[in-house]
């Protein structure tokens, strides 16, 4: 945790201060994978230049923040209630989005609020976890497919009326995207990092597809955020032979650490620090202790903020 000591804090607290850590990820698609709303079947479409030199318009397939999101917050879920069963602790009802407990270390990153009313009433919970949308590396012609599929008599093993059209994004698609931690311990971390690296389903079909691995290309941390998804797909674009961790580095430090409002409190983490500390989290074991001292840091934030 050295590389980034300076901007973990000893325990969370409702007012939050400047200390960022951005981890910078590589989202493999390993199936097809639908990015769509409920409301349409057709894959979420965004307008953006083609890259960060080219401003030529281009359609890329966007996956939304909220995607995301829903994702891990239910890996971290699934996370901790597995991790509470195997150290003998009593489980923890938690369940989104109408009961929340408000007590745990995933309601404790990821917000929350309450549905209670009256005298039972609780405060709700700022999210100290950012998700924005993230766009493809190339555009959406080269990455989508759209599959057409039949009902089958049972009967006679013919095919029927077609039943309707899927709209996926094919295998080997790459979208660059970025998480953004605000005032987190390194418990927090520890729990975010293992999230990235464990959550492995996304998509709105994913019974049927929608595998996905999340590669950690860069960290930084300081006072601020200092680069977008966007940006870093637009930047990517053009080096998308040779997306190195090695070259994430020398773009944040040529293009974006010269833009920040902090630059004295900027860290961008070395390749060799990135892997140092990803294996440090991967490799911290979710016992009894540091399950306690997680849900111990939600309950004396939850303490601190009644009595403000």
């Amino acid at each position: 945790m050295d590389p980034v000591k300076d901007y973990l804090l000893d325990a969370p607290h409702p007012l939050i201060g400047a200390e960022t850590i951005q981890i910078l990820l590589i989202r493999e698609i390993l199936d097809y994978t639908v990015l769509r709303t409920e409301e349409t079947r057709d894959l979420n479409v965004a307008q953006t230049p083609l890259s960060i030199d080219k401003p030529e318009p281009v359609r890329r397939v966007a996956f939304l923040a909220t995607k995301q999101k829903a994702a891990e917050s239910r890996e971290l879920e699934h996370m901790l209630r597995s991790a509470r069963r195997s150290a003998g602790m009593d489980p923890v009802e938690c369940y989104l989005k109408d009961n929340l407990c408000l007590r745990c270390p995933r309601c404790g990153l990821f917000g929350g609020v309450s549905t209670a009313s009256g005298q039972d009433k609780r405060a709700n919970i700022k999210h100290r976890i950012e998700y924005s949308t993230a766009f493809s590396l190339v555009p959406f012609e080269e990455i989508e497919s759209s599959t057409t599929f039949n009902a089958i008599n049972d009967r006679n093993q013919t095919t029927g009326q077609a039943l309707g059209q899927r709209n996926a994004v094919v295998p080997a698609t790459l979208f660059p995207s970025v998480v953004t931690l605000k005032s987190v311990t390194e418990r927090e971390l520890v729990l975010t990092l293992k999230t990235l690296l464990s959550c492995k389903s996304y998509g709105a079909e994913s019974r049927v597809g929608g595998d996905v691995r999340n590669h950690i290309i860069g960290i930084v941390a300081g006072w601020e955020e200092i680069i977008t998804a966007l940006e870093l797909s637009l930047e990517l674009y053009t080096r998308r032979d040779g997306l190195t961790r090695e070259v994430v580095k020398r773009l944040l430090d040529e293009r974006y650490l010269p833009m920040a409002a902090n630059r004295d409190r900027v860290k961008v983490l070395k390749p060799d620090e990135v892997e140092a500390l990803v294996s440090e989290c991967a490799s911290r074991v979710l016992d009894k202790s540091f399950v306690e001292k997680a849900y111990q840091d939600v309950a004396d934030y939850r303490a601190e903020q009644t009595s403000s």
